[in-house]
């Protein structure tokens, strides 16, 4: 049982984070690093991207009674959050979507530390992701799920850490065009998770007006 939730809430966070999605817009960030500043970027993105995923997994219950948000309406909030992340991907603006334009990208071209901002949010962990983990926090309430859901955040921080720091092979071996296809079934299966959140969202909120 807490196998399959730890596979499957890896697999569909893996999909709404999409490191390999991240590694053009890192090259491009990250131009004149040495190789060291760049695996030290990497280590901070990782870290802080996991950080800021353990934060909101374990306070977003309270976050949400604070603000007297039910969890039904988080979780359509946060289907459509995935699905428009989804379809960022399948039309390839994936940093567009994630609120990394243009002027962002000049702007960390400034800055000696990006790994926080814009990087590890809102670059990796963004509205998407953070929604489905507090969504997980409710639907899984024991502390043996909660404790599954929080190694897999760990486990894709260390991925996020890996998958930046050999940032340069991967796009040598993938290239532009192999990492947009990619991108693009990233999309499809994000779209697909949105779409299916929304559902159960209106379901659950039919259900709790009954």
């Amino acid at each position: 049982m807490m196998i399959e939730l730890f596979f499957a809430v890896l697999g569909a966070l893996f999909s709404v984070v999409n490191p390999l999605g991240a590694v053009p817009v890192f090259l491009a960030m990250t131009p004149n690093y040495t190789p060291v500043e760049r695996n030290q970027t990497a280590r901070s993105t990782g870290i802080y991207f996991t950080i800021i995923l353990l934060g909101f997994f374990f306070a977003g219950t309270l976050i949400l009674e604070f603000f007297g948000i039910r969890i039904s309406a988080m979780r359509i909030a946060g289907g459509v959050m995935i699905l428009s992340s989804g379809y960022g991907l399948i039309s390839g603006k994936f940093a567009e979507n994630r609120a990394v334009n243009k002027e962002v990208e000049e702007e960390a071209l400034q800055r000696q530390d990006i790994s926080f901002a814009p990087l590890a949010m809102p670059l990796l962990s963004g509205p998407g992701s953070i929604s489905y983990l507090i969504t997980q926090y409710n639907e899984n309430p024991s502390w043996e799920a909660h404790l599954v859901v929080a190694a897999v955040i760990v486990f894709l921080g260390v991925l996020v850490y890996l998958i930046l720091r050999s940032a340069p092979y991967l796009y040598r071996l993938l290239g532009e065009a192999g990492l947009n296809a990619l991108s693009r079934i990233m999309g499809f299966i994000v779209m697909s998770l949105g779409v299916q959140y929304i559902i159960f969202g209106i379901i659950q909120l039919v259900e709790g007006m009954k």
